[in-house]
C-alpha cells in the first residue's frame, strides 16, 4: 500500500475521534478463513499505516488447529521467513465488545517488493476480480452465513446443547425456521450484533430463526466488491462470537454441530453489472426461464462443471462432509433450478432486474474469500468457454438427481489436487500449498482416536 496522504488521514482521524482506543489488533484472514494477527498500541499505528508489519508467511500454511504444515514450503524450506503486511484501507473500527478501548484493522500480504504475496486468499480472489475487470463486468454479490447459539455448558455425554433463553428460562428443542418469538428470547444478543455490526461498518441487514433450536441465518447486504462482501463476512463471524460470549454463551459456525439438525452453509449470491450497470443475468421476458440471459446459464454451467473439484475449498475440513445428507438442505449434485431450494444453483424469486445466481453449497466453517474465489472462478470458466448447465431441476433434486459431488473429504481433495478449472484462475501455487495443508490436517486428523471408537470397540471386540 502506498503511503498517500488519504491513508494517512485515515488513521489519524480514527485516533483523534476515538480517544479511548489504546490497543489495536491487526488482523489477517488465513486459508482455513481463520483471523491471525497481532496487537499494538495506539502509537505504533502511523508506522503500521506507512510502513506495513512483518508477519511469516506460514500463516498461510496452518492446519484450522493452527499447526504448521511443514511439507507446503512456506516454513523451514525458506527458513519461516516474514512478509510485510500492509493495512486494507477502510478496515479500520473500534472493537465495542471489549472491556479495553480496543480497535481492529484487516492486513494483507505482499513479497518485500510489494507483489502480492500468492498464498494470501484476498489476492487469489483479487485476481479472480481483475479478469471479469478486463471483462467490463463488475461481480455484485452478498453473503448468507448460519451459526449457532450454544450453551457454555456441554451436555452430560460432553456433546454441545441450545442455551437457555435468558427471557424464557427455557431451553429451545424443536426447529422454529423464522419464528419471531425464537428472536425475542435472544433479543439483547441480536440487538448487540446489529449495533456492533453498523459501528464497524458490516450490512448485517436481516437475521431470522433458521431450521434448528439455537441456529439462526444472517444476510449481508449486497456490494458491488466482493472482497468487501469476504471481508465482512469474516469480521462478522468474528462479532458473533464474541459478542455471544458476552451474553454468556457459545456460537459455532461449525458445519455439522449436531447429528441430528441441519448443518450451517455459506450461501453467495452473485449478479454481473456491465459497464453501463446492466445485470447481464437479466434475459428478455420476465417469468420462468424467459428471465434468464445466455450468460447466466453460461455462468452456471461454468459452475456446475467446475462444482467437483470446488469441494475441498467450500467443505474444507473433517465436519463439513456430515453436512451432505438427503433433504438437508445442503446440496448433492450440481444442478440449477427457479426458486428451489432443493438444488445447488438456485435462481431466488424476485424482480427481473435482480436476477442471480444462489450458491448454496459451501459450509460456514470455508474461507468466505475462497468460496467467493471457487464461485466466480467457476462463472468465469463458463462464460469463456459458454458451457451449458443442462435442463433445470423443476422438483426435488434430491430424488430425481443422483448423488455425485465428493462426500466425503479424501475424495473431495483428490478431486481438487486434479482440478484442471480452478488452477487457471486461482494459481497453481496457491492450489499445490492448499492441497498439501488439507491433506496434512486430514492425516492429523485421522492419527485421533475418537470417544466413539472407545464407546464402540473397546469392550466389544
Amino acid at each position: 500500500m502506498n503511503n498517500t496522504t488519504d491513508h494517512y488521514s485515515e488513521q489519524t482521524d480514527f485516533l483523534k475521534k476515538h480517544p479511548e482506543i489504546d490497543l489495536i489488533e491487526l488482523l489477517i484472514a488465513d486459508g482455513n478463513g481463520i483471523l491471525r494477527g497481532k496487537r499494538i498500541t495506539r502509537d505504533k499505528l502511523a508506522s503500521v499505516y506507512k510502513d506495513g508489519i512483518l508477519l511469516p508467511g506460514s500463516i498461510f500454511c496452518l492446519d484450522t488447529s493452527g499447526a504448521n504444515v511443514e511439507g507446503a514450503g512456506l516454513v523451514w524450506a525458506n527458513g519461516d521467513a516474514d512478509r510485510v503486511c500492509h493495512i486494507v484501507p477502510g478496515t479500520l473500527k473500534p472493537v465495542p465488545w471489549h472491556r479495553k478501548g480496543l480497535a481492529q484493522v484487516l492486513l494483507t500480504m505482499h513479497e518485500e517488493d510489494g507483489a502480492p504475496f500468492f498464498a494470501d486468499p484476498r489476492h487469489v480472489l483479487k485476481g479472480i476480480i481483475d479478469r471479469f475487470t478486463q471483462m467490463g463486468l463488475k461481480p455484485v454479490t452478498a453473503v448468507e452465513l448460519e451459526f449457532y447459539l450454544m450453551d457454555k455448558d456441554r451436555t452430560m455425554a460432553g456433546y454441545p446443547q441450545p442455551p437457555v433463553s435468558p427471557i424464557s428460562g427455557l431451553r429451545h428443542a424443536q426447529p422454529a425456521v423464522y419464528g419471531i418469538d425464537e428472536l425475542y428470547d435472544f433479543d439483547d444478543f441480536l440487538d448487540e450484533v446489529a449495533a456492533t455490526a453498523k459501528a464497524q461498518g458490516i450490512p448485517a441487514d436481516t437475521m431470522v430463526a433458521e431450521y434448528a433450536p439455537g441456529q439462526y441465518e444472517v444476510n449481508l447486504h449486497h456490494v458491488d466488491d466482493p472482497l468487501l462482501a469476504c471481508d465482512q463476512a469474516v469480521l462478522l463471524k468474528r462479532l458473533i462470537k464474541h459478542v455471544a460470549q458476552r451474553h454468556g454463551m457459545e456460537a459455532t459456525f461449525m458445519a455439522k454441530p449436531y447429528t441430528q439438525e441441519s448443518g450451517n452453509g455459506t450461501h453467495i449470491h452473485v449478479s454481473l453489472l456491465d459497464e453501463n450497470k446492466k445485470n447481464i443475468f437479466q434475459g428478455k421476458g420476465t417469468e420462468g426461464e424467459k428471465r434468464l440471459s445466455d450468460e447466466i446459464k453460461w455462468a452456471m454451467g461454468g459452475l456446475c462443471d467446475s462444482m467437483s473439484e470446488s469441494m475441498a475449498l467450500l467443505a474444507p475440513n473433517a465436519n463439513s462432509y456430515r453436512r451432505f445428507q438427503l433433504g438437508s438442505y445442503a446440496p448433492h449434485t450440481p444442478c440449477w433450478g427457479i426458486n428451489n431450494r432443493t438444488v445447488a444453483l438456485r435462481i431466488p424469486a424476485g424482480p427481473p432486474a435482480a436476477t442471480r445466481i444462489e450458491h448454496r453449497l459451501a459450509g460456514a466453517d470455508a474461507s468466505p474469500h475462497l468460496v467467493m474465489s471457487a464461485v466466480l472462478s467457476g462463472m468465469l470458466h463458463g462464460l469463456e468457454n459458454k458451457i451449458d448447465p443442462g435442463p433445470r431441476v423443476t422438483g426435488n433434486a434430491y430424488e430425481e438427481k443422483e448423488a455425485t459431488l465428493p462426500n466425503i473429504w479424501p475424495d473431495a481433495i483428490d478431486a481438487f489436487e486434479k482440478a484442471e478449472i480452478l488452477p487457471k484462475h486461482m494459481g497453481k501455487e496457491f492450489c499445490n500449498v492448499f492441497t498439501i495443508c488439507r491433506k496434512t490436517e486430514r492425516e492429523r486428523f485421522n492419527s485421533h482416536i475418537s470417544p466413539v471408537e472407545f464407546d464402540w470397540y473397546l469392550r466389544s471386540v
